[in-house]
């Protein structure tokens, strides 16, 4: 062999051994044509971490924006785990002080706002977190989540107070007592009582690094321009049609969970135990504000997951509540799981004629017919709801007693009357609402009719406003709505997640929508608040529910069953009741994608 031809046959290995290695283990392989299409059902309002109150927003945020915490994907029941935490934090014996080491060597995305640099993305440091709270506590922000940290942390209450009347964004390096950091990568949290719930609230939204050079150089249109640590980012946003995200090219080394339960071996969903994430290049969400669309274009093999909207379900699952034989052998797959969530009716309690009148509460509450709702609407994929805890959280009693939680239209129009008379109107007067819809969708639009039919009934005049989500939200959060439909969806798995919805303090434009308080409500909130799980918060639990049913400021609806689809080239995909940032696990096949949609 001369030497020339030995040197080609040098060089051939060596592209081979390229070649292969290229092509083996998930953390090395950038598959083409790994792009990943869902439907978001309603606009966002933007990608503001201090504004993320609802679920499409909080979605749409989390692949960019990272908290120090996240809930271990794979792990049932929920546990918390590090995510720009290096570890979990050291507590004092008092309970009163979290000290929380950050990752070293995280960096955030390049932007322009970075100009010290370049625009080269600088490293995360704990500045990051107290520069992120603060904004949550700055009234001029006008945080939808500044009850995670009311009265809280110590000094903060202070700062927002100061933050008022501040001018620019000095105010911002004055120094707060409870957010201290000793070096770049150690975040001291200092609380005035103890918070157990305060590790849970360390994986929302609301708690994500964001950078200062983003929100100075941003100003107004900083909600337009994210600037995060996570696996993707921005790519482009085109209003009411979608959101494009594009792998970051500078995230960190992160990988995919190696623990999990039998059951997850056996699907499949630790097969990529340790390799790295993300494994799609890019993320498309649509805005699908119809849900028949939704599930065309899910039929087509264009979106890769969906829910089954009502108007589908019975050419999608059987009598026994399984998926159709003719949709299984198209590769599609059906999770069935409890959702830990909260359908529900509000009230105004600030609205001149609801919150003065209890008997309409009572009334009103009487009149709508849930149960029927469940059949019609839900395809019976939910329980009646007689309290704000769902099951599986401390504090459900399935046998609670809500003398207004069940249909009774003659006892409601007795209701009527004592209405009439603590609003001062004579027998044959008109009680008149304004009733906020959330979207004009197919579906929202047949829940409104259903339920402005039954007040209807009643005898009451309704007058139906069309909102989009934005507008709702800012209707909402504004005082200006007076009766709506709503749902909470837990941020942590806690009852306290839903009783802070009607706690005083926590009125709009926090979560308490209902505007709702009660004195002494809000005494028991703040003692259980305190208190770890045990039989005696769980009484508390009980006196709360009490109250709220007395006072009547929702009329308690459903808890639903989550039905979700994936077709099979999804891989990794376990629903999870409350992460948001799980797009980074899952993986598209093309190869069988590609052969399954031949056979859609």
């Amino acid at each position: 062999m001369n030497k020339k031809m030995s040197i080609r046959l040098l060089a051939f290995i060596f592209l081979i051994i390229i070649v292969f290695s290229c092509s083996k283990g998930g953390e090395e392989t950038k598959q083409p044509n790994m792009e990943m299409h869902v439907a978001l059902p309603l606009e966002i309002k933007g990608f503001d971490p201090s504004q993320a109150n609802d679920l499409y927003s909080h979605t749409a945020l989390s692949q960019i924006y990272e908290p120090l915490y996240q809930y271990a994907y794979l792990e049932r029941p929920f546990r918390v785990e590090p995510l720009l935490a290096q570890a979990m934090p050291q507590i004092s014996g008092d309970k009163l002080a979290f000290t929380i080491p950050i990752k070293k060597g995280v960096r955030f995305q390049d932007d322009p706002c970075f100009q010290k640099t370049d625009g080269k993305g600088r490293e995360l440091t704990a500045q990051d977190f107290i520069f992120s709270f603060k904004r949550i506590a700055d009234k001029r922000v006008n945080s939808n989540g500044w009850w995670v940290f009311r009265e809280r942390i110590a000094g903060l209450d202070e700062f927002r107070e100061k933050s008022e009347n501040a001018k620019g964004v000095a105010l911002y390096d004055e120094p707060v007592e409870g957010l201290s950091a000793p070096d770049d990568h150690t975040l001291v949290i200092r609380l005035k009582k103890p918070y157990p719930q305060l590790l849970y609230i360390l994986t929302m939204s609301y708690t994500c690094a964001v950078p200062r050079e983003a929100v100075e150089f941003y100003g107004e249109e900083f909600l337009n321009h994210p600037v995060g640590t996570g696996p993707f980012q921005l790519e482009s946003w085109i209003r009411d049609s979608r959101i494009v995200y594009a792998r970051n090219a500078g995230f960190r080394s992160e990988t995919y969970p190696v623990k999990g339960t039998k059951e997850d071996e056996d699907m499949g969903l630790l097969a990529d135990a340790g390799k790295s994430i993300p494994f799609i290049d890019s993320l498309t969400l649509h805005i699908m504000k119809e849900p028949s669309t939704m599930w065309l274009q899910f039929l087509a093999g264009n979106l890769d997951r969906s829910g089954i909207p009502k108007d589908n379900y019975d050419s999608a699952i059987d009598a026994d509540k399984n998926l159709k034989e003719e949709l299984a052998k198209k590769g599609i797959v059906l999770w069935k799981t409890p959702m830990i969530d909260l359908t529900y009716q509000s009230f105004n309690m600030e609205d001149p004629i609801l919150g003065k009148s209890l008997s309409l509460r009572q009334a009103l509450s009487l009149s709508l017919n849930v149960d029927q709702m469940i059949v019609n609407l839900y395809n019976n994929r939910a329980i009646r709801a007689k309290g704000p805890i769902p099951p599986s959280l401390e504090g459900y009693d399935p046998n609670l007693d809500n003398p207004y939680a069940h249909y009774d239209m003659d006892e409601a129009k007795k209701k009527m009357i004592e209405a009439k008379k603590e609003l001062g109107l004579a027998p044959d007067d008109a009680i008149e609402l304004t009733y906020d819809s959330q979207s004009n969708d197919t579906i929202a639009r047949q829940f409104d009719e259903f339920v402005v039919d039954c007040f209807s009934q009643l005898g009451v005049k309704i007058k139906y406003n069309v909102n989009t989500w934005p507008q709702f939200l800012d209707r909402i959060k504004n005082k200006k709505g007076q009766l709506y439909g709503a749902a909470w969806g837990a941020d942590y798995p806690d009852a306290e997640n839903f009783l802070q919805l009607l706690y005083g303090p926590n009125e709009s434009p926090g979560d308490n929508n209902a505007n709702y308080k009660n004195t002494e409500f809000d005494k028991l909130y703040e003692q259980a608040s305190l208190m770890e799980s045990s039989p005696e918060r769980t009484a508390i639990y009980k006196k709360m529910l009490e109250i709220v049913i007395k006072d009547c400021p929702w009329i308690f609806c459903t808890h639903r069953l989550g039905f979700y689809l994936q077709h099979a080239w999804l891989k990794n995909y376990k629903p999870h009741d409350l992460a948001q940032n799980t797009f980074k696990y899952y993986r598209i096949d093309p190869n069988q994608k590609k052969s399954l949609k031949d056979k859609l």
